[in-house]
């Protein structure tokens, strides 16, 4: 079976921690990063992202300074033009969720629609990074995020300082015989194309 331009595009994506500072990401381009994290499905269709796009030289100086400090210094590395706040509000299914014994539905809608923006903007030509650690309770002040809404990452995003290569590298990813059975933990899956992922 012939890859997908879909797989394609996944097996370019990478983390990218340096962007070129002289380049702006457009109003055109971050609208279009947003509107496919906005199409993301959720669960009751509550639509509990929300995202504080930061790209004030200042506001990103004390997001480094303040969110970046102490045991999350090293984040200060990936200075970005633009970091995307994924933040998710608890609603009334995620409260249901929780009541059942499931995990935050906040969370994996919200992580979802996270990677819709990332997806989106590998195919725009753009580098981010997910970014998980950073001071939330610092973050949430200088952002100015209500009670109640959760940050849950930072996106880094931007131009890559350095030309994308012609082949992806290789993601050092576990094949599909060690992540996917059929029917029954342990059963064999059978087809494993991986190898040219």
């Amino acid at each position: 079976m012939r890859r997908s331009a879909f797989l394609d595009l996944v097996a370019a994506r990478s983390s990218v921690r340096r962007y070129d500072a002289g380049r702006p990401v457009s109003d055109e381009h971050l609208a279009a990063i947003l509107e496919a994290a906005r199409l993301a499905p959720s669960a009751g269709n509550a639509q509990p992202w929300r995202f504080v796009v930061v790209r004030d030289p200042a506001v990103r100086a004390r997001l480094a300074a303040e969110a970046f400090s102490g045991i999350y210094q090293r984040t200060r590395r990936i200075a970005a033009p633009v970091y995307l706040a994924l933040c998710g509000v608890h609603g009334a299914t995620d409260f249901v969720g929780r009541a059942a014994g499931h995990s935050s539905y906040t969370l994996t809608d919200c992580s979802i629609a996270g990677e819709h923006a990332v997806l989106a903007a590998v195919e725009l030509g753009l580098g981010t990074c997910w970014i998980g650690m950073f001071n939330r309770r610092r973050t949430r002040r200088l952002l100015g995020v209500p009670a109640g809404v959760d940050v849950i990452a930072m996106i880094a995003l931007g131009w890559p300082a350095e030309p994308a290569r012609a082949a992806p590298p290789a993601k050092g990813r576990k094949p599909l015989s060690a992540i996917a059975w059929l029917d029954a933990w342990g059963s064999p899956f059978g087809v494993d194309q991986s190898e040219r992922v």
